[in-house]
Formats: structure tokens, C-alpha cells, sequence
């Protein structure tokens, strides 16, 4: 484990990657080559990638073969497709779902974060491309805010950017004094995207208000996730006011919502329960869970396919492994990784 006391290990993320993209599915640790590629996993890779200040030659590759990837999903209108082949075909229509929003995301990340000119040119017009549209549900709205923090963070006076953070503090907002103060019904997946968008966008409008609903629902949503000092996180049927105890199968991308969201609110705060709550998450891939079970192969670089009640999921496929990478990323930018057991 003394590697990742320094960087994270990415030979996993290198075995599912060709050149194309990222594939998306793994029978245990091998590539599901049959099932392609998707942009919702192959952003996701993005984001991780360009988030590392010192790329390795072939990941920085992979990391422009990404952005090339994204790029080319979206459509003239600013849909963006989803479903890859191996043979370089999208499949199915253009769309605004969850896909979208991360689309953005990623790009808004590679603008803000990558090297060559060449690839943040095109990631920014892409970008707004893509941010002429609107989605109808929160999670896109909020996976894309997240891109649009990371454009207005470079470039403080851009339009569709700003115009992108105040519909989505619009759009994610919580009935006041209600005992179940989160936008939606039920806790669904990566729920901390919502109160982070809500974050970025106070931030970035510098609205004190804004920011103070997105710490109360991420406050919210770590006492509903946190039991006897561990995360445990919504299982796969969501949970509404009246379920308790543990949930399965839980999956990591909820755990990667939570530290990123709690990274956001560390930055803006300084409060250390924030970088408290970041230390729970990357315990949760180290055993520190509902089953006390491992969730990632530090050897390989590999994340399991969530927590079930009889153990971890041995498949390894990207999302999962992204997720497990991008907490890891949050926890080592804190300075947390050797509070935690390993």
C-alpha cells in the first residue's frame, strides 16, 4: 500500500482503456470489449485524469483520447450521444440525461485543467455547445454546474457559464422547514452532486445564501449516510424518510459524490468536519463499511462493483473504479490518507 501514499495506481484504468475510449463493463477484472463505451464513464475518466497534475506519457493520451471521445458525442444542438461500439458508432439518439450533465462536466474540467491550448479550445466550445440546452431533471443540471464552476473559475465573466450555475441553484432547491429537507422524494445516486452544484454556484454568484442551503443539504444528507462513525450510503432502491438501517447494494459513485462535495465545502468553509467526512469516504474503499470489506485492489488500481449484502461485487468496471480513483484524489489533496487504516 505505500504507493498510494503517493499517487494512485492506474494500471486498472490502462487495461479498460483502447483506442477509443474507456470501456465501460468488466467481467471481474477483464474488459466487457462486447458491451463498447459510454460517455457517462469515458467523462468520468476525464475529469480523474485531468485532475492529476502529473500524468504519466500514456495517460495523458488516454486523457486527450477521452476528450476527443466527448467531443465527438455532441450532436450540432447540443445534445450529446451516450453509447459507443468498438467500432467508433454512437447508438440511439441524442440527449440531455445524466450523460449530458457529465459531458459538461468533463469539459468544463479539461478547460480549466489540461495543458495544450489546442484541447481547452475545444473543450470550451464544446462546452457551450453543449449548455444551450436544458434538461428537465436535477442530476444533469448539477453534473454540468459542476463543469460550469471549473470554466468560470478560468474565465470569471463568461455568460452561458454564470447563466448555467443560476439555474441550477434555481432548479435544486428543498422546501423550507420541511422534515425531509432535500429536493427530491427519496435519496436516489451520487446524491452529494446536488448539494455541491448548489456550493459551486453560491461561489461562483458569491451569494452567501446559496451557499449556506448547499451545507445544509449536504449536512442533511451525511447524517442520513453516516452510521457509528462509517458511511453508509444509499443502496440501489434509494431511500425515503421512513427507511432505516443499511442498504444494499451501495455503490461507490455515491461514496465519490460525498467526497467531492465535502472536498467543496472544506475549500469554502475550512470547517474539518468536511475533511472529516473525506476521510470516512476513502475508509469506505479501505473496509471501513457496512460489510468491513475492501472495495479496491491497490495492486491494480481496480474498483469492485459496489457492496452487497454477502460481500463486494467482483466485477471491476470503470464507473466504479473512476469513482474509487477520483475519492482517492480528494483524500490525498487534503492530506488525509494516513489517517485512515489501510
Amino acid at each position: 500500500m505505500t504507493a498510494w501514499d503517493r499517487a494512485p495506481v492506474f494500471d486498472h484504468l490502462r487495461a479498460l482503456s483502447d483506442d477509443v475510449g474507456v470501456f465501460e463493463h468488466a467481467r471481474f477484472d477483464e474488459p466487457r470489449r462486447d458491451l463498447g463505451y459510454c460517455v457517462d464513464d469515458v467523462a468520468r475518466a476525464l475529469i480523474v485524469l485531468a485532475r492529476e497534475r502529473a500524468l504519466a506519457p500514456d495517460l495523458f493520451v488516454i486523457a486527450r483520447r477521452c476528450l476527443a471521445f466527448v467531443v465527438e458525442a455532441v450532436a450540432p444542438d447540443g445534445r450529446v450521444h451516450n453509447r459507443r461500439t468498438t467500432d467508433g458508432r454512437f447508438t440511439g439518439r441524442a440527449g440531455v440525461g445524466d450523460w449530458w450533465g457529465r459531458a459538461a462536466w468533463s469539459l468544463g474540467v479539461a478547460f480549466a485543467s489540461l495543458p495544450l491550448s489546442s484541447d481547452t479550445a475545444g473543450a470550451l466550445e464544446a462546452f457551450h455547445r453543449v449548455v444551450g440546452r436544458r434538461p428537465r431533471h436535477l442530476r444533469p443540471m448539477a453534473f454540468c454546474a459542476l463543469g460550469a464552476a471549473d470554466v468560470v473559475r478560468i474565465l470569471p465573466r463568461d455568460r452561458a457559464a454564470r447563466d448555467v450555475l443560476r439555474d441550477a441553484a434555481e432548479m435544486i432547491r428543498v422546501q423550507p422547514d420541511s422534515e425531509w429537507p432535500w429536493p427530491e422524494p427519496r435519496l436516489h445516486y451520487a446524491n452529494a452532486v446536488l448539494p455541491e452544484a448548489v456550493l459551486a454556484a453560491g461561489a461562483a454568484l458569491h451569494d452567501a445564501k446559496i451557499i449556506e442551503r448547499g451545507l445544509e443539504m449536504l449536512s442533511f444528507l451525511l447524517k442520513i449516510e453516516t452510521s457509528d462513525g462509517h458511511l453508509s450510503v444509499t443502496g440501489t432502491q434509494g431511500r425515503g424518510p421512513h427507511d432505516h438501517g443499511p442498504q444494499f447494494d451501495q455503490q461507490p459513485i455515491e461514496v465519490a459524490a460525498i467526497a467531492d462535495a465535502c472536498a467543496r465545502a472544506f475549500r469554502l468553509t475550512g470547517d474539518e468536519r468536511w475533511r472529516d467526512a473525506i476521510v470516512m469516504a476513502w475508509a469506505w474503499f479501505t473496509g471501513g463499511n457496512d460489510g468491513r470489506t475492501p472495495l479496491f485492489d491497490p495492486e491494480t488500481g481496480a474498483g469492485y462493483d459496489g457492496l452487497t449484502p454477502h460481500g463486494r461485487n467482483e466485477n471491476r468496471g470503470a464507473e466504479s473504479t473512476l469513482a474509487m480513483l477520483s475519492t482517492y484524489q480528494q483524500a490525498r489533496r487534503l492530506g488525509v490518507l494516513s489517517t485512515v487504516g489501510t
